[in-house]
């Protein structure tokens, strides 16, 4: 089973996206393996929605990133 980041859903087997904590990919957390905030891991999803989506606009990307971590382990008791 391939186990993912609880923050975004990336794939940690694959070597490129490990950081130092264990359930989080190196693009969710900091040097020392903390979480980094909320508002932070939305703007990289956002970023990353628009990198193969070039006709979404900056608006839509970030509701679709607020909609997706809002699915995920690590902001699923977020109410922001």
């Amino acid at each position: 089973m391939t186990k993912m980041c609880y923050s975004c859903c990336v794939p940690l087997d694959n070597l490129e996206f490990q950081g130092p904590a264990e359930h989080y990919c190196k693009y969710c957390t900091d040097e020392q393996g903390l979480l980094k905030s909320k508002e932070v891991v939305q703007e990289g999803v956002a970023n990353w929605l628009q990198s193969w989506q070039p006709n979404l606009d900056r608006a839509a990307a970030q509701l679709r990133a607020a909609h997706f971590l809002r699915a995920m382990p690590a902001w699923a008791e977020d109410d922001s």
